[in-house]
């Protein structure tokens, strides 16, 4: 067994948030294109209102999603932050930081493990649109 350590950067273009978007597919071919038949992949946001998780990528969950972060971290509250930076965006470092700009997935026999209805995305909290530049490190054997 062969030890293999494999990176890719991508971009994802987004909306101001909450913007949501599927990435699995790219996850999926970087594991393939990594060869890595045993390990790990791990899929982080850069930036401080960004984040990484999973879900069913269906239109109704998708807005429930959306609708509890903002219950968890409404736009419309006081944020500390706002008295250091005035930029509007408290409450998107807060979102992003409750979620978490990373997610590790195992990967079996050069597939990631993952659910029939489980997806990977990348949630963009910003109150502007942003390019999340999303890094997969792949670690595993061939």
């Amino acid at each position: 067994m062969q030890p293999v350590i494999f990176c890719y950067d991508f971009e994802v273009s987004m909306d101001r948030g909450i913007d949501i978007k599927d990435i699995t597919s790219v996850v999926k071919e970087t594991v393939k294109r990594s060869k890595v038949r045993q390990g790990t992949v791990c899929v982080t946001a850069i930036g401080s209102t960004g984040s990484i998780t999973t879900i069913e990528y269906e239109p109704g969950v998708i807005e429930d999603l959306k609708n509890i972060i903002n219950e968890i971290a409404p736009p419309d509250r006081y944020y500390e932050h706002e008295m250091a930076w005035h930029d509007g965006n408290g409450h998107s470092h807060v979102q992003a930081a409750i979620i978490g700009p990373s997610e590790t997935f195992s990967i079996r026999d050069s597939q990631i493990v993952l659910g029939t209805w489980q997806q990977i995305v990348v949630i963009n909290h910003d109150i502007k649109p942003r390019k999340r530049r999303i890094t997969l490190t792949v670690v595993g054997v061939k």
